[in-house]
């Protein structure tokens, strides 16, 4: 095999690997919190085995960017996977909940760099014909490993135990990094771009700004507290910290002499179309993400195997989705596949906002698959527009920046489409009394009461989740407005 196409593969595998180990996590949680010692008082705080890897994945994205369009794709690309691999040994050796946070916190910081990098070194080697096939390429390896990871942590727990998920990443990631350091000995993994130095003041306050956001806007997971998920009080400071700090860093970067982000950069129309559509894909998505198995769980009824099935239709066309998005991106205009993506993901939201209360699996499919084709279709002609706006002294940042983005898009989205699911379905189940009973009340007439109670909250679910999916198709049609900006455009 010629040494590009080993590197091109050890660094699809990389992506892989990062991947997977978004979502490993998942069906592994209840043994590791039994492991470390997680009392039922502290159940709670589970979900921050989550959120600190999204927290790391996102806060790091453009300074690892930077860094590696400052000193070349081949040093960030083995330096992201040894930091990926030490917080996969912390996580191995973890004996509490906050070291485990903090070990996937790690993991994240090198795990998220390897998507960008791999972006930009395809951009660096690739032709400019077959390059958004390939970008398609690493959009699907990504998305399939987000697929795969439950079910890959299921099989290692159920025989290994959960601390194997982690271990196992030390010998794959020494491969890689080996495979990739290997073929890339000549110079063109040493980067494409004259600029020695990084601002790491800017790269700090964009970190804080990305960081306070999406720990202001998680959810809360004690419902008692609120009719919400969002506890406003640690969102609303903590969204006016990441504002604050957003300020400072835009302030910092009019003024810096080699900023973290050229805001130059925005004056490209392709540049800044392509990020905002990628924002609103990260809305729709979560929607989707989360809404689907929540509705087939609470409004179907279905055991959460079958709520989890129901989901996978979606996701596992994703990367069917990019690959053919990365084909027809080196064939057609760049808009034009685009725009068809999302009005695919827009059909098939518009198709789940008829769902029924008796609707079948049969009927839930067509939805799911078209959404799912839509939002892999639009991964290459977006990353291509990104590239070609940005230039090649700022390939890597760039593809950072989008895949950011979207990742802020959907830790915003879940924040506001949870927001209005709860204030919709109060307004809705006001009326409905609750079924208390009452003297002289017969058995029959006390089920009866209750099955209606039950009838009327199931109703109403419904109507909150389909009108959730009529949101999220509105906003990919928004995103489409956004992608008829991209343009055909040419690699730099």
């Amino acid at each position: 095999m010629p040494m590009r196409q080993v590197a091109i593969s050890a660094a699809l595998a990389g992506v892989f690997l990062a991947a997977i180990d978004q979502t490993v996590v998942l069906t592994a949680i209840p043994e590791m919190l039994q492991d470390v010692r997680v009392g039922l008082t502290q159940l709670d705080q589970a979900s921050w085995i989550v959120t600190g890897y999204l927290l790391g994945y996102v806060s790091v994205l453009p300074l690892m960017g930077r860094l590696s369009d400052v000193y070349g794709r081949r040093s960030v690309f083995v330096a992201a996977l040894a930091v990926f691999a030490a917080g996969s040994c912390a996580c191995a050796l973890a004996t509490s909940l906050w070291w485990l946070v903090a070990a996937r916190v790690c993991q994240a910081i090198g795990g998220g760099a390897l998507l960008p990098v791999t972006f930009a070194f395809l951009a660096d080697r690739v032709p400019a014909p077959k390059l958004p096939f390939w970008l398609g390429a690493a959009g699907a390896a990504a998305e399939a490993g987000g697929v795969l990871g439950p079910l890959y942590g299921a099989a290692i727990v159920e025989h290994l135990g959960w601390r194997w998920i982690f271990w196992i990443n030390l010998p794959l990631a020494l491969l890689i990094g080996m495979a990739f350091a290997r073929s890339t000995v000549s110079p063109f993994a040493l980067g494409v771009t004259t600029r020695r130095a990084v601002d790491y003041a800017g790269a700090a306050l964009f970190a804080l700004a990305l960081a306070a956001l999406t720990v202001g806007l998680s959810g809360s997971s004690d419902p008692t507290r609120s009719a919400s998920p969002i506890e406003l009080r640690r969102a609303i400071p903590l969204t006016a910290i990441a504002l604050l700090a957003l300020a400072a860093f835009i302030w910092r970067e009019r003024r810096a002499v080699e900023p973290l982000l050229p805001l130059s950069l925005f004056r490209v129309r392709a540049f800044w179309a392509a990020n905002a559509a990628n924002a609103l894909v990260g809305v729709a998505l979560i929607a989707a993400m989360v809404d689907v198995p929540l509705f087939a769980a609470t409004v179907l009824g279905r055991a959460p195997i079958d709520a989890g099935l129901a989901l996978l239709r979606l996701t596992v066309c994703i990367p069917i989705g990019a690959l053919a998005g990365g084909w027809l991106a080196g064939r057609l205009r760049w808009d034009i596949v685009a725009l068809a993506g999302l009005l695919l993901a827009a059909a098939g939201f518009f198709l789940m906002h008829g769902w029924t209360l008796d609707v079948s699996d049969a009927g839930m499919t067509p939805g799911l698959v078209v959404a799912g084709l839509g939002f892999g279709l639009v991964i290459a002609p977006i990353t291509s527009a990104v590239l070609s706006g940005a230039g090649a002294a700022d390939r890597a940042l760039s593809t950072a920046l989008v895949t950011a983005l979207r990742m802020t898009g959907m830790t915003v989205g879940l924040a506001a489409l949870t927001s209005v699911a709860f204030f919709r379905f109060n307004q809705l189940v006001r009326g409905l009394a609750l079924p208390l009973p009452s003297a002289g009340q017969s058995a029959a007439e006390a089920a009866q009461r209750l099955a209606a109670y039950e009838a009327g909250i199931t109703r109403a679910g419904l109507e909150v989740f389909t009108e959730v999916f009529l949101i999220a198709g509105a906003v990919c049609l928004a995103a489409g407005a956004f992608a008829l900006l991209l343009g055909r455009g040419r690699m730099g």
